[in-house]
């Protein structure tokens, strides 16, 4: 079955099992220490916080750090040499104004697309650091269905959001502004019926903000291209959050925060 041009691609965000989290988080930590939350501040901002292992993990972030990111990409499958050219020079359209590299890697590649259905389907990745504990063999990332006959449109919304994962950004749902906008109790039973989560992973996962001072990053952008559709049904206003079609101007502003491009040097005359 292939895509057409109406039809919707939702992103499932892939995250390691909680037993993997505080190892996890060493590792995060160990490629770049800014990912270790700052606990003076956290213990401020968020009553009766408990620096817990596991509490900390879960607040760890997955970003590669500020020398920026160059990362080997490797098909599992076999795709054309002009699919797998078109699906690297989508991802790498994160590098405007960052220090962003993906290259073709064969031997060992850091990066693992496949391109399966069934119940390993859809169109996922793990976030950031997170791919260095997926056992080698297996995909960090999936892009079911996609071809050449893929609308170029689905390239820019599909493919940049899955690679803005690989780069550690999360679903920007996550922040408060819009976790503010979704019905508790419709949320709960809606990821129960889709996903078959309990109430408290859908607390977790959706409904619980992180904290804005917490975190880097610009305000939240419902038109940002890593804020995924929120379904009208699970809205307070019965509006559904549409989310971006492309990287936007806040997303290359984050992109270029996080990871920098090295300034040029100037020769002396």
């Amino acid at each position: 079955m292939r895509m057409q041009k109406n039809d919707v691609i939702v992103c499932r965000l892939k995250r390691l099992p909680r037993n993997m989290l505080v190892e996890a988080a060493r590792t995060a930590t160990a490629i770049n220490p800014l990912n270790h939350p700052r606990m003076d501040q956290l213990a401020g901002l968020m009553r009766g916080f408990r620096a817990s292992p596991r509490r900390i993990a879960v607040m760890t972030t997955s970003y590669w750090g500020s020398a920026g990111v160059k990362l080997s990409v490797g098909f599992l499958d076999t795709p054309p040499a002009d699919l797998r050219k078109r699906i690297l020079l989508h991802m790498n359209a994160w590098n405007r104004n960052a220090n962003i590299r993906f290259v073709p890697g064969n031997t060992d590649p850091q990066v693992r697309i496949s391109r399966v259905g069934g119940k390993d389907g859809g169109y996922w990745s793990y976030v950031g650091t997170e791919i260095l504990h997926i056992p080698k063999g297996e995909a960090t990332m999936n892009l079911e269905e996609f071809t050449m006959e893929t609308p170029e449109s689905e390239f820019h919304r599909v493919v940049r959001h899955e690679a803005g994962h690989t780069l550690g950004f999360p679903h920007e749902h996550m922040r408060r502004a819009l976790v503010n906008k979704i019905d508790r109790r419709k949320a709960i039973a809606y990821f129960q019926r889709m996903d078959g989560w309990t109430g408290q992973e859908t607390i977790d996962q959706v409904l619980t903000p992180i904290e804005e001072a917490a975190i880097r990053g610009t305000l939240a952008d419902p038109k940002s291209i890593m804020c995924y559709q929120i379904p009208g049904e699970i809205t307070k206003d019965g509006k559904p959050i549409a989310g971006g079609l492309d990287i936007d101007e806040s997303d290359y502003q984050f992109a270029g925060q996080i990871y920098p491009k090295k300034a040029a040097v100037k020769r002396k005359p």
